[in-house]
């Protein structure tokens, strides 16, 4: 893997962001089960993909998606 790359797991992580999530839990089972991580733990690794330029080359519909929500989560507090 060169340092351009994201790792398999950083991908796995933008793919389980891009998939549309039917009701409370279905996300954080299958954050579990894909990825073999918490979901406290996922969202700390989706979080700094939101500020890795590679993870916005790879995906810019997602990323600037959740930029725009946190953005406007941050000016509400």
């Amino acid at each position: 893997m060169t340092a351009e790359e994201l790792s398999e797991q950083d991908l796995a992580v933008l793919a389980v962001e891009r998939g549309g999530w039917p009701g409370p839990g279905a996300k954080e089972r299958a954050i579990r089960e894909r990825l073999g991580i918490t979901p406290t733990r996922y969202y700390q690794l989706l979080n700094a993909l939101l500020d890795d330029p590679r993870a916005l080359e790879h995906d810019p519909v997602t990323v600037n998606r959740l930029r725009r929500l946190r953005d406007e989560r941050r000016e509400r507090r």
